[in-house]
């Protein structure tokens, strides 16, 4: 699965889509168990720290507004988040988690640091923090401006 033209280089935008694809598969059908997407593990994560409007936390997890509004919709009908009117600005809606939010956000730390420790131990010890520090190079250098949370991306 190297897509690999004979004689030439990785094909680095195919490797990068699958593995991102087989990470995105992984995480998803782990959080499954929870009864959370990935995209409701992104809405309480950047929530959790709370006086954050429903707009900033779809900025910051690359959703759009009305894909916002249906993934507040299902948190709050779970009992996880809850929206109230910010003090500030009558149109903004502040986003809190609740406690049994914290505890499926918990869980979902779990898995999700579960999964990176076992993808990154397919790797030799030695390339893990060549590895994280490359991919956090590109991601915050040369790729910054296609990253995920970017407006008119889905999330990620």
């Amino acid at each position: 699965m190297t897509s690999c033209p004979p004689g030439g280089a990785p094909d680095l935008m195919f490797l990068l889509s699958w593995a991102s694809h087989a990470l995105m598969a992984e995480h998803a059908a782990g959080l499954a168990e929870l009864g959370i997407s990935p995209r409701a593990h992104c809405v309480l994560l950047k929530a959790r720290p709370g006086g954050l409007s429903q707009r900033q936390i779809g900025e910051l997890c690359g959703i759009d507004k009305t894909t916002m509004v249906v993934t507040l919709d299902q948190l709050e009908a779970a009992g996880l988040a809850r929206r109230h009117p910010s003090p500030s600005d009558r149109r903004a809606r502040l986003v809190e988690v609740t406690r049994e939010g914290e505890k499926i956000l918990d869980r979902a730390q779990e898995i999700a640091a579960r999964i990176q420790a076992d993808v990154l131990a397919a790797l030799p010890e030695a390339d893990r923090d060549v590895f994280l520090r490359s991919i956090k190079s590109l991601v915050g250098g040369r790729l910054a401006g296609q990253a995920c949370g970017q407006p008119g991306r889905s999330a990620c």
